[in-house]
């Protein structure tokens, strides 16, 4: 009992990161920029390294740079995606992929530099404390509010941009880069065709989040990759119960 006791706060964590990316990966599916989380989580992780190494580890510079450079890469990728919107998502992807080889010579000086940057690319999760999730929770609970007062039309104008860079470069120091792109896209890409049942998605998140935690901690195991596998499996899960629940309604008329 002991050691399922700490799964509480890294659960919670994904449950917060869900409430926002849930409704946040709807609207980067229909706007078809999948890329752009792991494009801002890179250029927001860039920012955390270089905070980190400048100020000597000082945690709120970090959150802030972080912060800062999410919304400077959001914002690149606004303006390239209104420049070119037939080649977005190779430009999306460019991004990325520069964010990443800063990184790399970033860190290439630092001794410390390669288990930082697979901490921000891999995260772990399962060491999450309550006093890392103040922040994320009040950026939630702002962006909830939100939701709820202007709806998911909101996010079709230039708000979205801003808040997506902001959720996104708090999540990613906690749960890893690679865990808040599948969290992200996999329980959206779930509830796809029904877009009003996000709840749903979150539920599937939830759930996933549960399964891949309790199998980082039987196994001994890191807890970011164990959750992002766990997403991916009930994604497909839900994808083949989906097709499947067709065919047997088809299979019954047939057969009556």
């Amino acid at each position: 009992m002991n050691e399922l006791s700490v799964l509480g706060w890294p659960l919670a964590a994904g449950v917060l990161v869900l409430l926002s990316h849930v409704p946040l990966g709807l609207q980067v599916l229909r706007r078809g920029i999948v890329f752009i989380d792991l494009a801002v989580a890179q250029v927001a992780a860039l920012g955390v390294l270089m905070a980190d190494r400048l100020t000597g580890g000082d945690g709120v510079v970090s959150v802030l740079a972080g912060v800062l450079a999410a919304l400077a890469g959001a914002a690149l990728v606004a303006a390239l995606s209104r420049a070119w919107p037939e080649r977005r998502e190779a430009l999306i992807g460019l991004v990325y992929v520069a964010a990443a080889a800063a990184a790399l010579l970033w860190v290439s000086a630092d001794p410390h530099g390669g288990h930082k940057l697979a901490g921000l690319l891999a995260g772990d999760v399962l060491w999450v404390l309550p006093d890392r999730l103040a922040v994320l929770a009040t950026a939630t609970a702002v962006f909830l509010v939100l939701h709820r007062v202007g709806g998911a039309t909101l996010w079709d104008g230039p708000a979205f941009y801003p808040a997506f860079a902001v959720l996104v470069s708090l999540s990613v120091p906690l749960l890893g880069l690679y865990l808040v792109f599948t969290t992200l896209i996999v329980p959206a890409l779930a509830v796809a065709a029904r877009p009003g049942r996000a709840w749903a998605g979150v539920l599937l998140g939830g759930l996933a989040y549960a399964a891949g935690l309790l199998a980082s901690l039987a196994w001994d195991l890191p807890s970011g990759p164990c959750v992002v596998l766990a997403l991916m499996v009930a994604g497909v899960l839900m994808g083949v119960t989906r097709r499947w629940r067709p065919l047997r309604r088809g299979g019954a008329t047939l057969d009556a």
